[in-house]
């Protein structure tokens, strides 16, 4: 089957033939090519910012996509290039971490493609070692309060991929990008449905920590124990005991 290009009306579809527990009203746009989808979210926001319903931003292709620490990369087409903005709990504190959530939710849809995903602590999905989809969480606060949840998301279907990487089409075939894309709004529902539940998120991103054997901090090796429940990785060696927390 020919791809069929990525449209709104494509995704909206594709969404009603996907299954989802717990759906959301989705306010979709899509570019075919666009800077960054973490820019034309942010101009939504600022020109609509009181709509409270989940919305979201795919491009085709993106030329400067935003990752951890304001790094850029080219984004090519076949590849699902999202920025979404969710609703959250108010009291973020008190909710499950994003990072996590979002990883498991993300976990179960590739899964029930039959594939076997590891989540490399703290944004990054694994396939067989090399990585298939990383995402940036982040939340977005007014008054001490949530406003919403933001989430920048990278999935490899059918474009090219570095080394190191892998793609939905090595793995599985060519796959149409609304049918991924609908996969990924589905794992993004999953993500906002458990935010009130931060010890099943936990538990549920534990079972699939991607071990290496250790890790490497402030010159010393490190032993995986797991995971605390704001998302931490909890680590310990000879010397001791920490959590290593990531801020985005």
């Amino acid at each position: 089957m020919a791809e069929q290009p990525l449209s709104a009306a494509a995704l909206a579809r594709q969404l009603r033939q996907t299954p989802g527990d717990y759906p959301l009203p989705w306010r979709i746009q899509v570019r075919p090519i666009c800077a960054s989808t973490e820019r034309e979210l942010d101009q939504w926001l600022r020109r609509d910012p009181m709509a409270s319903a989940a919305r979201v931003v795919l491009a085709r292709r993106q030329g400067f996509g935003q990752g951890q620490q304001g790094r850029s990369w080219s984004s090519p087409a076949g590849g699902i290039w999202l920025s979404a903005a969710l609703p959250w709990p108010g009291e973020g504190d008190r909710a499950a971490s994003l990072a996590l959530a979002v990883a498991v939710g993300l976990a179960l849809q590739l899964e029930g493609l039959g594939l076997a995903p590891a989540i490399k602590w703290p944004n990054d999905l694994l396939v067989s070692g090399r990585k298939l989809c990383g995402f940036l969480p982040r939340l977005a606060w007014r008054s001490g309060a949530v406003r919403h949840a933001r989430i920048g998301l990278g999935l490899n279907g059918s474009n090219a991929v570095p080394m190191g990487a892998i793609s939905l089409g090595q793995l599985l075939g060519r796959q149409q990008p609304a049918a991924l894309a609908a996969r990924v709004l589905r794992a993004l529902e999953w993500a906002v449905a458990a935010a009130d539940q931060p010890e099943l998120v936990r538990r549920q991103a534990e079972q699939r920590l991607w071990d290496p054997g250790g890790v490497e901090h402030d010159g010393q090796h490190w032993t995986i124990t797991g995971l605390s429940q704001d998302g931490g990785l909890q680590l310990q060696n000879g010397s001791g005991s920490l959590v290593l927390r990531r801020r985005f």
